[in-house]
């Protein structure tokens, strides 16, 4: 399986973070991967109004990502309307492409998984995104390419979308190093908790009144 690309963002302080991160992410998905998955996946039911009519796009895990499927498979068995991200070009923000549970996905070149260009492109409600470690402002850290910044912010010029962080309990730090294009989430999910961190709460509060849901 290839790599992901270098990252972009070659900050030293954020480099040194990804590396420990990447390292102690292994060992935790080595152990828990599908008991993980399927906690995050009950917290976040517990504590995210997802509206029938919301279309919520994910990720196809990628390496020792935490696993969204198991959330994935609960939305749409309640008629959540679901989609992926595709990559389409370098410094980019992401297109999310409609996509059904069981549809096939094609390999990227960098190696993760996405749907065909022939799936209709969407706008989603719910963002969630996987990361390499987060805080309790709601920053992330993740791969160092930009694409989430630049799409979380692209999403919330045109209204209102929810973006969650999804992860390993381990992958929390008191501060993420963060730069003025860095985007903050609503909430954060891992197999232990799901909460609103501290810069999101009015945010995540009124979300659903925002949208008129």
């Amino acid at each position: 399986m290839s790599a992901r690309p270098p990252p972009l963002d070659q900050s030293p302080e954020k480099a040194a973070l990804r590396d420990r991160m990447r390292k102690l992410r292994a060992g935790v998905h080595a152990l828990e991967a599908a008991s993980a998955a399927r906690a995050a996946r009950d917290r976040f039911l517990a504590q995210i109004e997802v509206p029938q009519n919301a279309v919520v796009a994910a990720y196809s895990a990628f390496g020792d990502e935490i696993d969204p499927l198991p959330l994935l498979e609960a939305l749409a068995a309640k008629g959540v309307a679901l989609a992926l991200p595709v990559v389409e070009a370098k410094a980019a923000p992401l297109v999310f492409r409609a996509w059904m549970q069981g549809a096939p996905l094609v390999p990227h070149r960098f190696g993760m998984a996405e749907p065909s260009r022939d799936a209709p492109a969407v706008v989603p409600d719910i963002v969630v995104a996987p990361l390499l470690a987060f805080d309790r402002q709601g920053y992330r850290l993740g791969y160092g390419g930009g694409y989430y910044d630049r799409t979380l912010a692209g999403l919330r010029k045109r209204g209102r979308v929810l973006a969650v962080g999804i992860g390993y309990a381990m992958q929390e730090t008191p501060n993420v190093p963060r730069a003025p294009h860095d985007v903050p989430l609503d909430w954060i999910v891992t197999e232990r908790a799901a909460f609103a961190p501290f810069a999101a709460d009015a945010r995540a509060d009124h979300w659903l009144s925002w949208k008129g849901f």
